[in-house]
């Protein structure tokens, strides 16, 4: 059988804006700390390393190695027809908000929901709207996927939560984390990243990085 790799296109973050997302993390990580002392495993959160802080833009699945040359072909063209673009990181909380059972006028979770994420949710744009579409239109030619239809907003993923932990947690009791963020950068590559299970967790590789217009 012909192996496979679990491959995303996304978007590598600048070293100070990392910088700040792992500084964050470690105020989160103090805030929280008194969970652990009530009765919760280790691994009730558990915390995404820095080098693996990224945006993904678009997930495609287990790929073969010439499904995954085709796509490096296709993100390097739409790379070179696509400015450079600013991203704004606006905010930390808990995410992402169930399609079912968030009383968005309350803004609470209900019942015996709960958040499987913490990350860093930054503002949707035209750019961001424009290539994550693009990306879709050419991709599908050549590799099998199935494409994310949700209206994209573009996030960090800085810690994940074990949902059944987390759900014996009454609702008035869970901590408040929801940050306001002002960070801006400039998106200048787009990379072909494969997820690889390693001893000591899961590692975000680049296969290729394609760099946008200046």
């Amino acid at each position: 059988m012909e192996k496979r790799h679990k491959i995303f296109i996304g978007i590598s973050l600048p070293e100070d804006v990392k910088n700040e997302l792992v500084k964050r993390q470690e105020r989160l990580k103090e805030k929280l700390a008194y969970l652990y002392n009530e009765g919760f495993s280790d691994d009730l959160i558990k915390w995404m390393p820095k080098e693996n802080l990224h945006i993904t833009l678009e997930f495609l699945g287990f790929l073969t190695d010439e499904e995954i040359a085709s796509t490096c072909v296709a993100v390097k063209e739409i790379a070179q027809n696509c400015d450079s673009f600013s991203v704004n990181l606006s905010k930390i909380s808990f995410g992402p908000q169930p399609r079912q059972g968030f009383d968005g006028q309350a803004g609470e979770f209900k019942e015996n929901e709960a958040p499987k994420l913490i990350w860093v949710s930054g503002q949707k744009s035209k750019e961001l709207t424009n290539l994550k579409n693009d990306l879709q239109e050419l991709l599908l030619e050549s590799v099998k996927f199935s494409p994310d239809q949700k209206e994209f907003s573009p996030h960090i993923t800085l810690a994940k939560i074990k949902e059944w932990q987390f759900k014996t947690i009454n609702i008035d009791e869970r901590p408040e984390i929801d940050q306001n963020l002002d960070l801006l950068f400039t998106a200048e590559t787009i990379e072909v990243m494969e997820s690889v299970s390693k001893k000591g967790g899961v590692r975000y590789e680049i296969l290729e990085t394609c760099e946008l217009k200046i």
